[in-house]
């Protein structure tokens, strides 16, 4: 069984500009194909989902850009709230809090308490985001356990340093997808995908569609098949 499926929603600029719109326009057709995802993992009965909304990378994008960003996610977000609810979906937002827009907190607050008792499926929005910082932030937590005489340095394990990480709840992911053409992690998951299976698409992440996903589902099935054997 899938405990955790994660994406890499990369191509919705380019589906913009492939049909001579701008950028924005990309980005809110992408918001559709969340539903799409989450739609299929509550069908499949895959408990974890985990989405690269936005990474610290992002920040260095046209201010425009990112103004139309961090409303959409608000927008769309409160759209959203309701169908979450009668799904019974639990909503979380990872990342550096530090550096999430004030506008935008309120909103991610509200969606995270009102979505916290639920368990069909945990939605992880990864937003202001990179594995790097990730794994930084947990080498200084760490360090302040230790330096406060809560930890000593022979007690530091595998599973001690996890549970400093922001993802630390989460299960490792058995699948990670990237829409878009390319084929790398762009500080995504770094330490949790040690033993993750990639699959790297060409389409763009407004074109994924349900028959993407079977197949995903299918060539992970085939190649544990064959690992087995």
């Amino acid at each position: 069984m899938i405990k955790h499926i994660a994406f890499i929603m990369d191509g919705n600029r380019r589906w913009a500009k492939k049909r001579g719109m701008l950028k924005v326009f990309g980005h809110r057709e992408g918001a559709n194909t969340i539903k799409t995802v989450s739609n299929f993992c509550l069908e499949w009965k895959i408990p974890y989902l985990s989405l690269y909304t936005f990474s610290v990378e992002n920040f260095k994008r046209s201010e425009q850009e990112k103004s139309y960003l961090f409303n959409l996610i608000v927008e769309e977000a409160e759209k959203a709230l309701k169908s979450f609810k009668e799904d019974q979906v639990k909503i979380c937002f990872v990342g550096d809090r530090s550096l999430f827009p004030k506008h935008v907190i309120p909103t991610l607050e509200k969606i995270e308490n009102e979505t916290k008792k639920f368990s069909n499926l945990q939605i992880n929005f990864l937003f202001c985001y990179g594995a790097r910082q990730e794994i930084l932030h947990g080498v200084k937590d760490i360090a302040k356990q230790i330096k406060s005489g809560q930890l000593k340095e022979e007690d530091i394990t595998e599973e001690v340093f996890n549970k400093s990480l922001w993802m630390s709840d989460v299960p490792e992911p058995e699948i990670i997808v990237r829409t878009g053409g390319h084929q790398r992690l762009s500080n995504f998951l770094l330490y949790q995908a040690a033993y993750s299976e990639f699959c790297f698409l060409d389409c763009m992440w407004p074109e994924l569609t349900n028959d993407h996903l079977k197949k995903i589902m299918q060539g992970y099935k085939n190649k544990q098949m064959n690992f087995g054997v």
